[in-house]
């Protein structure tokens, strides 16, 4: 009973300090600005939007509770030695790392610059001379096997978070490929603001002891123990012309769990040998890069699936709610018939559309191949292509160009006003 009083004292003290940390708000606004990018995105390209922004953002409120949550449960069991100094200087070395890229808010980063900085103090003595006071000391404190495997169990969230929700996350775009052809694709970005409360040993603490031991630590656990709440930032990003969001969100979620894995291995190492401190903080970064790395050869390995071909018009995406979504159409399937036309291009399509405005019969190729019909009555205000949101011909008139942007322009455009110059994100015909 004790135990569970100093478990729920210590865990509101911790609620306090994430919710007053400053940097769980600027990762929510973060989040906003990304989904009202994305949101203005889908209506430049369909003159229409297929998310919205306060559900998505809530969405990723509660997931980022519910998967911090589930890690502090994970960190329990394996232990942490971070104090709240160690957090705030993660964060401004995350802060510094995206100035050059977006995707260097993620903590592996951070984690494994914090070891190579901490192997070249220790080893180099005019670096530490130089150094100011207030910098040096939690530099050397920072306990690199305890971050190793925060990263780790932070990725194996992620990539729970990425199977659940990664296709949820998918925006349709228009894309340039490689043999200079406009062709459908997704682009896949979710960030979570987890809020995490980890264990970490106190010499000296007042409370009951708990009824494990962490694997990390050792005997640090004996003289007590306190809650640390503080907020992270998990996220996502991906592009596909050659998967259905589903399947590229399963294999991302796959080789993010094997990062974890290896990054959980390279925290054990690093806790028995030291000396493999800068190996592990330098392999932390190479295959977190590796994972981005593999995914571009995949992709480029690979055909683009929303295109139109003899059979019919391909389907990149269905507006929610929408006719199409009633009757179970799904990106990836294929418009055969229309009304009893075939149909081979969006003219064919709108043609086929005007022979019965008040019912519509659909054959439609599914996945596998195989036709399956559908009908249903027209209405007065609906869609005029049933919320279909078909693959590109070469009459778009925008693509999206994939670019690394660096933070100060990322979010300048986000702040003034995304895409009021199409050539930001999008690029005209």
């Amino acid at each position: 009973m004790n135990l569970l009083a100093d478990l729920a004292y210590q865990g509101l003290h911790a609620l306090l300090q994430l919710l007053l940390h400053p940097f769980y708000y600027v990762g929510i606004l973060f989040i906003v600005l990304q989904y009202r990018r994305q949101i203005q995105l889908e209506r430049k390209l369909f003159h229409t939007k297929l998310h919205s922004l306060i559900s998505e953002t809530w969405r990723a409120l509660l997931w980022g509770w519910i998967g911090g949550l589930l890690a502090s449960v994970l960190m329990a069991v394996v232990g942490a030695t971070i104090q709240p100094e160690a957090v705030v200087l993660l964060w401004i070395i995350s802060l510094l790392l995206i100035l050059f890229r977006v995707r260097f808010l993620c903590w592996a980063y951070a984690v494994g610059a914090i070891g190579i900085i901490q192997v070249l103090v220790s080893t180099i003595g005019t670096i530490s001379d130089i150094m100011p006071a207030w910098l040096l000391e939690p530099l050397r404190s920072l306990n690199v096997p305890t971050l190793l495997a925060l990263v780790a169990v932070l990725h194996l969230i992620e990539a729970i978070l990425v199977r659940l929700q990664g296709a949820r996350t998918a925006t349709p775009m228009f894309y340039e490929s490689k043999r200079g052809k406009i062709v459908g694709g997704y682009h896949m970005q979710g960030f979570w603001p987890v809020a995490l409360f980890l264990l970490v040993p106190l010499q000296g603490g007042n409370v009951h002891p708990l009824p494990w031991t962490p694997l990390l630590g050792g005997e640090l656990w004996s003289g007590g123990w306190t809650i640390v709440g503080f907020p992270v930032m998990i996220g996502f990003a991906e592009l596909t012309m050659s998967r259905l969001p589903q399947m590229k969100a399963r294999l991302t979620s796959r080789l993010l769990a094997l990062y974890a894995c290896l990054v959980l291995l390279l925290a054990i190492a690093v806790h028995e040998w030291p000396v493999v401190t800068l190996a592990a903080s330098l392999l932390c970064i190479a295959l977190h890069e590796g994972l981005l790395l593999f995914s571009r050869w995949d992709e480029a390995k690979r055909s683009p699936i929303f295109v139109h071909d003899q059979r019919g018009l391909k389907v990149l995406a269905i507006l929610p709610g929408s006719p199409a979504d009633e009757l179970g159409i799904v990106p990836g399937e294929i418009l055969h018939k229309v009304n009893g036309m075939p149909i081979r291009t969006k003219s064919e399509l709108h043609q086929a559309m005007q022979v019965n405005s008040a019912f519509c019969k659909l054959e439609v190729l599914n996945l596998a191949g195989e036709s399956k019909f559908l009908k249903r009555a027209m209405f007065s205000g609906e869609h005029h292509q049933l919320g279909i949101l078909l693959a590109p011909d070469q009459d778009a008139m925008y693509y999206a160009v994939e670019k690394q942007t660096p933070i100060f322009a990322y979010m300048r455009r986000k702040l003034v006003g995304l895409l009021s110059k199409p050539s930001d994100t999008t690029k005209p015909m």
